[in-house]
C-alpha cells in the first residue's frame, strides 16, 4: 500500500509540473510580444516602449525561458499562486472569487446529469431491444454528439428569445445558473446513460448469475450484491472523467453565457498574457484530473479488491 501511494504521488507530481511547463511554454512562444500585451491590458491605452521594456523587466520576461518559469514555479511549490502580472494583486483571491461561481454551477450541472442518466438506463435495461431501450439509446447518442457551445445557443434561443422563461446571461439571480447547468448536465447524462445501460447489461450476462437463480436467490439480491458491482466498475471511470470535465465545460459555458467565474477568468488572463492567472487555472485543473484519478483507483479497490491484489 505504501509503495502504491508513493507511485500516485509521484505521478501525480510528474502530471502537475509537466501542465505547468507546457503552459507557460504555449504562453511564452505564442506569437506577439508578452510584454506588450501585458502593458495594453494595464493601462488601456497605447504606451511608448520605455513602458513596454519597464513591465517586461518588472514581469521577468527579460530573464529568458528557463529563469523567468523557475521565478514562477518557485513560489508555487510552497502554495503561492504569484501576483498578476497585469493589477499586481494576489492571484489566489481572485481564483477562489471566480470559482465561487464555477464550483456551483459544475455541480448543479452533475447533479442534472446524474438524475436524468440513472432512470433513463434502468428503464433502457428493462427490455433490451425495446423501444424505450432505443430511445433512451438514441437520445443519449444525440446528447453526446451536440457540442457544449451549440447546445448552449439553441437553449438560449428557445428559453431565452422564443419563450422568454429564463434569462440568458449573467449571474445576478438563481435563475440565471439554469440554463448553464442544464447545458452541462445534458452533455453528462449523455455520457452516464450510455455507459450505465452497458454495464448493467454485461453484469447480468455473467455466466455465474443463473447458479443464483437456480439456488433460490432472489432477484433483488442478485442484482444488489453482483449485478451492481459489476456495473458500477465501468461507471466509476466515465463519473470520474465526467467530475473532472466538468470544470473544462463550466469554464466554456460560462463564457457562452457571459457569467463570472473561471470562463472570463482564463479568457481574459489569455489575452493579456498573464502569466500567473492562466497557470493558476491549469494547476487547478491539473490538480482536480489528479485527485479525481487517486479517488478512482482507491474505488476500483473497494469495489474489486483483486485489482489491487498485485500492489500487495
Amino acid at each position: 500500500m505504501i509503495r502504491l501511494i508513493a507511485t500516485l504521488f509521484l505521478r501525480a507530481a510528474v502530471v502537475l509540473a509537466g501542465a505547468a511547463l507546457a503552459t507557460f511554454a504555449l504562453l511564452w512562444h505564442a506569437p506577439g510580444d508578452p510584454a506588450l500585451a501585458i502593458a495594453l491590458a494595464r493601462y488601456d491605452a497605447v504606451v511608448p516602449s520605455e513602458v513596454v521594456d519597464l513591465v517586461r523587466t518588472n514581469a521577468g520576461l527579460d530573464a529568458g525561458f528557463w529563469k523567468a518559469f523557475q521565478a514562477w514555479i518557485s513560489p508555487l511549490l510552497v502554495g503561492d499562486f504569484g501576483k498578476s502580472a497585469v493589477t499586481g494583486r494576489d492571484v489566489w483571491p481572485e481564483l477562489l472569487t471566480a470559482m465561487s461561481y464555477t464550483v456551483p454551477l459544475a455541480l448543479a450541472g452533475l447533479l442534472i446529469g446524474v438524475s436524468l442518466s440513472v432512470p433513463l438506463a434502468l428503464l433502457a435495461t428493462r427490455q433490451p431491444g425495446g423501444w424505450l431501450d432505443r430511445c433512451a439509446v438514441g437520445v443519449a447518442t444525440i446528447g453526446a454528439a451536440i457540442p457544449a457551445y451549440w447546445l448552449g445557443l439553441l437553449l438560449i434561443l428557445l428559453f431565452a428569445v422564443h419563450l422568454g422563461w429564463l434569462p440568458a446571461m449573467g449571474a445576478r439571480t438563481p435563475a440565471h445558473i439554469i440554463l448553464p447547468a442544464l447545458t452541462l448536465g445534458l452533455g453528462v447524462a449523455a455520457s452516464l446513460t450510455r455507459i450505465l445501460r452497458s454495464g448493467i447489461l454485461e453484469a447480468r450476462g455473467q455466466p455465474f448469475l443463473p447458479a443464483f437463480r437456480r439456488r433460490g436467490v432472489a432477484g433483488r439480491a442478485i442484482e444488489r450484491d453482483h449485478v451492481a458491482p459489476h456495473a458500477a466498475i465501468p461507471v466509476v471511470t466515465v463519473f470520474g472523467l465526467e467530475l473532472a470535465l466538468l470544470l473544462e465545460g463550466a469554464v466554456m459555458v460560462e463564457v457562452i453565457f457571459a457569467r463570472p467565474g473561471l470562463g472570463s477568468f482564463l479568457v481574459n488572463a489569455i489575452e493579456a498574457r498573464d502569466f500567473p492567472k492562466v497557470q493558476a487555472v491549469v494547476i487547478l485543473a491539473a490538480l482536480l484530473f489528479v485527485t479525481v484519478n487517486l479517488l478512482i483507483d482507491l474505488i476500483y479497490r473497494t469495489l474489486d479488491p483483486r485489482i489491487g491484489e498485485h500492489d500487495a
